[in-house]
């Protein structure tokens, strides 16, 4: 441990034991000690959040995929790529939290490239450039709003999927699932949903 850093825990530990009348001394001490040392204040955007939405219109016929999981259904998300509305929102919360835009802008759905691509790669992807920017996932939560097939039995699929493209452990990984009671686009099973929050942070 640097000798900034013990002399900024010393101060802190006596700020927290101070009583209150010398508390603002305590803190002008501390100011002093990250001004003179240059110090950032402790876990400055070492950690940062983002969150994701992405929203597909469902169409019969189609294969529909979330997740990474291909579940049986009479329809399907009409998109560019294989439409998995949920690692698409994973994908815009983990560029969200590097200031890094959003899906469209790294993957246009312009682009012949990206024509029915397993969305796995993509997310594959941006992990790489969160590396690049000296970033690791650190977990992400997850939300489908979707009216029908009940996705219970495959939540746990998704999430080892999810897991094994973001390259962490499955438990930093939350997949959930809910219906909107046949309120909106999903309730009338027009389309299909997806939420994402995601914290990355350097090493």
């Amino acid at each position: 441990m640097s000798l900034k850093t013990l002399k900024t825990l010393k101060t802190l530990k006596s700020l927290i034991k101070s009583p209150p009348h010398q508390i603002n001394l305590a803190l002008l001490s501390l100011i002093r000690i990250f001004v003179e040392y240059k110090i950032d204040f402790p876990y400055r955007m070492k950690f940062r959040i983002g969150h994701g939405y992405d929203v597909h219109a469902l169409g019969d016929g189609l294969k529909l995929v979330l997740g990474g999981v291909e579940i049986p259904h009479i329809k399907g998300c009409i998109a560019h790529s294989d439409g998995d509305v949920l690692i698409h929102a994973v994908c815009d919360a983990l560029l969200g939290a590097v200031a890094e835009g959003d899906i469209g802008r790294h993957f246009p759905d312009t682009s012949a490239e990206f024509e029915g691509i397993d969305s796995r790669i993509l997310l594959r992807r941006v992990v790489a450039l969160l590396r690049e920017r000296g970033y690791s996932v650190g977990n992400i939560d997850s939300t489908i709003a979707m009216q029908r097939p009940k996705l219970r039995p495959y939540i746990d699929s998704m999430r080892a999927e999810i897991a094994a493209a973001a390259g962490v452990e499955v438990d930093c990984v939350s997949v959930k699932a809910t219906t909107t009671e046949r309120l909106g686009f999903e309730g009338e099973e027009l389309g299909v949903s997806a939420t994402a929050v995601a914290l990355v942070y350097k090493e």
